[in-house]
């Protein structure tokens, strides 16, 4: 059983496509647009389960209805989040709150609800969906930025401590996705690199990953560069970023 949040639209519904075309998983999907979700899920065969999780209790109250549902979760991908393009001054304090909330606390709380049993069971696998904005940070977007790095250690972390487990942690960092989010966030997309790839490419590296137990994937794979770049010769990351930007 498979758990995807954020898939009433975007990267979540394209996951639920993919994994409807490529195998027999039965799909629990999680979104805030009940009218979208659902039609997702009628397309998909799988069961809506609406929700906010900007909130500790709907976190919870997201985990404990897939259970009951389905009785397990063997696989969670939690690919919900918003967006905020701005100086970090300006910022609306309740944005701010919220973009943390989707974007880091929820994938944690839901992970933290989950896990254990699959650890009982000595099998599982959470997919993190982040961004490449939280590897090398993006001008404008310093909080979503955050939250995304937050999510890669947290992967880093998480999966030292369930090594021996049986359980898998994958987090899948794309880049620019042509999906609804920047017009949700309220700003277009303004950059010349890197150019915007389709939704269902993500769902290919997410499904990928969990077939293969892959530890991280960038989309595309040549963002691996800017990152490991960053890492290794700081200087000319940032001047190349400077011009790019």
């Amino acid at each position: 059983m498979v758990l995807v949040t954020g898939a009433s639209s975007g990267i979540g519904a394209a996951v639920a496509r993919r994994m409807t075309a490529t195998g027999d998983r039965r799909l629990l999907l999680n979104g805030r647009d009940r009218k979208r979700l659902a039609g997702v899920a009628a397309a998909s065969g799988g069961t809506a389960l609406p929700g906010d999780l900007a909130t500790a209790e709907g976190c919870r109250a997201l985990a404990r209805q897939a259970l009951e549902a389905a009785g397990r979760v063997d696989v969670l991908v939690a690919n919900a989040g918003i967006g905020y393009e701005g100086p970090f001054e300006t910022m609306p304090p309740s944005v701010l709150d919220e973009v943390i909330a989707v974007n880091l606390t929820s994938p944690l709380r839901l992970v933290h609800a989950l896990l254990p049993a699959m650890v009982r069971r000595g099998s599982g696998h959470v997919v993190l969906v982040a961004s490449v904005a939280g590897a090398v940070g993006v001008g404008g977007e310093s909080v979503y930025s955050a939250a995304k790095g937050g999510l890669c250690v947290f992967a880093d972390s998480l999966r030292h401590e369930v090594r021996t487990s049986g359980v898998s942690v994958s987090v899948v960092l794309p880049g620019v996705v042509d999906t609804p989010f920047f017009e949700r966030r309220g700003a277009p997309y303004r950059r010349r690199v890197p150019r915007p790839v389709p939704a269902e490419r993500v769902a290919e590296a997410v499904c990928r990953a969990v077939e293969r137990r892959q530890r991280e994937v960038f989309v595309p794979r040549w963002l691996r560069i800017p990152a490991r770049l960053r890492g290794g010769a700081p200087a000319l990351y940032h001047r190349m970023a400077s011009r790019l930007a």
